[in-house]
């Protein structure tokens, strides 16, 4: 086993994938995944991320660039990789009259040492279900059982692509919790999802894409930090925004007022929300509806979705952060 293998089991280098008339759906990236950790693949609907995972999937050649999962090369070198790998596609296409357990059974018996059928369905929440038949599931059940299938070859690499679209919030944090224990027994897990908050729990590290090219990587503390916090609160009777400590001593960089509602924008927020508080206690006064937060892993992806086309300073379009 190479070292690279060792400490990286998914390595993309200047990725593309081009469909027929030429349209390129991913734009030469580059990323790597850990060993043992959950990386999420983030984007706007046709962002490239489907496009990506089935190239990592060896479901299809790339145009340029170059993929290695476990050493490998997913499209060249299946045989060598797919027994090692679990995928979780976004919609499964199970034959409808089946039921639950015979399944699963008809997917074991397609994988090289599969799991006891049982234990993979008590595992994703579907051991009351063996005996119904698939076209009786509900969206969540199939998304379970689309996971339980992934899962029968104990992978190595676990490819997850919207794994709780369909789920209700139970279903979802159970799936969550799953995913998690499976990381934490060493599984490396690639995900895409549309719920940011998911991406927040889960991910160790994440990327977000954006018409075919990645703007941002990172964990998502960093990639979240590079949008400020906010502070908001109603002024007191009496009092203007003039009345408040210098903004730029506070260690304010923005703000907004409507009405009698204040809006700031820090990226220093104790410093800034000290400061706030020591005005009010000093001037005996209540900072009414205050509300104090740090920035959201929605605000990164909303303002990347939204100005990721666009050169940065250094003439680039991807930021990416060392961990």
């Amino acid at each position: 086993m190479e070292t690279t293998e060792r400490e990286h089991v998914i390595e993309v280098t200047d990725l593309r994938r081009v469909y027929g008339g030429g349209f390129e759906a991913v734009r030469g990236i580059d990323f790597s995944v850990r060993r043992g950790e959950i990386f999420a693949l983030l984007g706007t609907n046709g962002a490239g991320k489907t496009s990506t995972v089935e190239l990592l999937e060896g479901l299809a050649a790339p145009a340029g660039g170059r993929v290695r999962v476990l050493g490998h090369d997913p499209y060249t070198e299946r045989g060598a990789v797919r027994h090692r790998t679990g995928v979780m596609l976004q919609e499964g296409g199970f034959p409808s009259e089946l039921t639950v357990a015979e399944t699963a059974r008809m997917w074991a018996g397609c994988v090289s040492d599969a799991r006891p059928t049982r234990e993979v369905l008590t595992m994703v929440g579907l051991e009351s279900k063996t005996d119904v038949r698939v076209k009786q599931l509900s969206g969540g059940q199939r998304r379970r059982l689309d996971l339980a299938l992934a899962l029968l070859g104990d992978p190595e690499v676990l490819f997850l692509d919207e794994p709780t679209t369909g789920l209700d919030a139970e279903g979802r944090h159970d799936t969550w919790e799953l995913v998690s224990a499976l990381r934490d027994a060493g599984t490396t897990v690639l995900l895409t999802t549309h719920y940011l908050e998911e991406a927040e729990s889960l991910a160790d590290r994440l990327a977000i894409m954006h018409d075919g090219r990645i703007a941002v990587t990172g964990t998502p503390a960093q990639v979240t930090a590079t949008e400020p916090s906010r502070i908001t609160f109603d002024l007191p009777d009496g009092y203007f925004l003039g009345d408040l400590p210098p903004l730029g001593e506070l260690g304010v960089s923005d703000h907004t007022v409507d009405g009698r509602t204040v809006r700031l924008r820090t990226r220093e927020l104790q410093r800034s929300a000290t400061g706030l508080l020591l005005w009010a206690r000093d001037a005996g006064v209540e900072l009414r509806r205050l509300d104090v937060r740090s920035a959201s892993l929605e605000e990164a992806f909303l303002t990347i979705a939204r100005d990721a086309s666009a050169p940065r300073a250094d003439g680039t379009t991807t930021q990416e952060y060392a961990v």
